[in-house]
């Protein structure tokens, strides 16, 4: 099906589709150890909008999740992947979500913390990749702990050791390898909140790629397409999120 050339220049003013990927979520986006390039599920639906655009590529690699959203907010890059947050969608036209991520708490083996509502209390200290999903969760449902801010979600639990705090949050993938990783850690039971990832764009590109973007996306849900690629790279711990409709 041919795209309107209005809904391609809306998504390429540069003439080439600019893809944000955050390697601060190991579940959509790594690196690839043999060819050094970025892969992963967001890497795949990149790849797919800009072939059904009929354009060229361009992945643009961040470290953290703020830096990705920035670059969309300031129209760096054309489309990014993120988990939908009230505080992002200010210059962010985001889709329904495509996948859903379960973020959970570590704490040492030896702490006295058993379960998620023991965590916010005074004089306990949590760490949070800076400007995360998980940090702008917290920030505002976490009423007694502290909150310290490690640059990138992958340090997080690395800062979490450096400050003896008490409690690391982030997405439980990362969490289970950093713990596999240093030994002597454990995740609490259960979740403490789910990640409701989405593609999004600049909301100055309009309404009618806006829509474009966020049909794209129950398409690749509705035909299974999420499904083979969390199960193409391995990943656990995700599931497709359900149809917006």
């Amino acid at each position: 099906m041919t795209v309107p050339a209005e809904i391609v220049s809306a998504f390429t003013p540069t003439g080439t589709l600019r893809a944000s990927i955050n390697l601060g979520n190991p579940i959509l986006a790594n690196i690839d150890p043999t060819t050094g390039s970025p892969c992963g599920v967001s890497v795949d639906l990149a790849n797919r909008v800009a072939r059904r655009l009929g354009v060229g590529i361009e992945l643009v690699v961040f470290d953290a999740a703020g830096k990705s959203v920035q670059a969309v907010t300031d129209e760096q890059v054309d489309i990014g992947f993120f988990a939908i947050d009230p505080l992002r969608g200010a210059g962010i036209a985001f889709t329904a979500p495509y996948v859903l991520i379960e973020g959970c708490y570590l704490v040492r083996d030896d702490s006295p913390l058993q379960s998620n509502d023991e965590v916010d209390r005074a004089g306990r200290s949590v760490v949070v990749g800076k400007g995360s999903a998980y940090d702008l969760f917290l920030t505002r449902e976490l009423e007694h702990a502290t909150i310290l801010r490690s640059p990138t979600s992958q340090t997080v639990v690395d800062t979490f050791v450096e400050q003896r705090a008490d409690v690391a949050a982030g997405v439980r993938q990362q969490l289970e390898a950093d713990a596999r990783r240093l030994g002597g850690m454990r995740l609490l039971p259960a979740r403490f909140m789910v990640i409701q990832q989405a593609m999004g764009m600049p909301k100055s590109r309009g309404s009618a790629a806006a829509a474009y973007l966020a049909a794209f996306v129950e398409d690749m849900k509705a035909s299974g397409s999420i499904a083979a690629a969390l199960a193409r790279h391995g990943i656990e711990g995700a599931s497709v999120a359900p149809s917006a409709t």
